[in-house]
C-alpha cells in the first residue's frame, strides 16, 4: 500500500499483516508515517495504490455505507483521549450505543456503561465531567466508549502521549489487559520504544514512510539496524530484560 500527496510520497509500498488477537505496535519518529498510516487503517482516507484487507474485506475502494459497517468492527482510542467535554462520562460511553443500537432501552444502554466502566476498574464516577478525571482515567473512559460496539480491533494513537511515566505505564498494562480481558485486536501508534517493548507481540518501526524492520521485542533488540539502535538507546531500554 502507498499513499502520495501530489509529489510527496507519504507512505511507500507498506506490506503489514497484523495478526488476531495480538498487539502490534507501529513506532517511528516525527513525520515517519504513522498518522497517515492510521487514517489509512481506519478508513478516514484512502491509499493512492494497494488495498486495505479488514477480516478479509479491502476497505480501500468502499463506499460510506460499507465503510461504515466494517467501521463497526473496529474501536479507537484518540491521542487525548477526545471526551466530549459538555457530556458526563455516562453520555461519553454510551455514545456509540445511542447512534448505533438505537434499539436498546435507556436501561440497557446504562446498564451496559457501568458493565464496560467496571470492568475497565472505574467505579461511580458515570455522572463525572471529563475536566474531573485525570489522564489514566480518561484513557480508560476513552477505551470503554471505544469497546461498547464489541469491535475485533481497537487502535490507539500514541496512548502515552504527556502522560508522566507512572501514567504511561498504567496505559501500558490497560492496553495488555485490554487484549487479554476482551480478546481484540491491538493496533498501536507510537514514538515510545520502551513501551513498545512492554506491550507489543510484533513492532513495526517505520522511517520515511517504509517499513525499516519489523519483528517481535527480542529481535529488535538484538538487530544491528542503526534506527533500531538510536530508539533503544534514546530509550533507556536495559535489553538484557527482553526474553524471547
Amino acid at each position: 500500500m502507498s499513499k502520495h500527496f501530489g509529489d510527496y510520497v507519504a507512505l511507500d509500498a507498506i506490506d503489514l499483516d497484523v495478526k488476531r488477537a495480538g498487539n502490534q505496535v507501529i513506532i517511528g519518529g516525527s513525520g515517519a508515517g504513522k498518522t497517515t498510516l492510521l487514517k489509512l487503517l481506519i478508513g478516514l482516507d484512502r491509499p493512492t495504490t494497494g488495498s486495505i484487507l479488514i477480516a478479509g474485506e479491502d476497505i480501500a475502494p468502499m463506499g460510506a455505507r460499507e465503510l461504515n459497517r466494517v467501521r463497526k468492527k473496529l474501536g479507537m482510542v484518540f491521542q487525548y483521549s477526545a471526551l466530549l467535554d459538555s457530556l458526563d462520562v455516562m453520555e461519553n460511553v454510551a455514545f456509540p450505543l445511542r447512534e448505533h443500537q438505537k434499539q436498546l432501552s435507556e436501561k440497557e444502554i446504562r446498564s451496559r456503561v457501568v458493565d464496560k466502566l467496571a470492568a475497565l476498574g472505574l467505579h461511580d464516577i458515570e455522572k463525572r465531567a471529563p475536566s474531573e478525571l485525570s489522564g489514566g482515567m480518561r484513557k480508560r473512559v476513552a477505551l470503554a466508549r471505544a469497546l461498547m460496539l464489541e469491535p475485533e480491533a481497537v487502535f490507539y494513537d500514541e496512548p502515552t502521549s504527556g502522560l508522566d511515566p507512572l501514567t504511561a505505564r498504567l496505559v501500558d498494562e490497560m492496553i495488555l489487559e485490554t487484549r487479554e480481558r476482551f480478546g481484540v485486536t491491538s493496533v498501536v501508534i507510537s514514538h515510545d520504544m520502551a513501551g513498545a517493548m512492554r506491550i507489543a507481540d510484533r513492532i513495526h518501526l517505520l522511517s520515511e514512510g517504509r517499513v525499516a524492520i519489523s519483528g517481535t521485542p527480542y529481535e529488535l533488540v538484538r538487530s544491528e539496524h542503526p534506527l533500531v539502535q538510536k530508539f533503544i538507546e534514546a530509550s533507556g531500554i536495559r535489553t538484557d530484560t527482553i526474553t524471547a
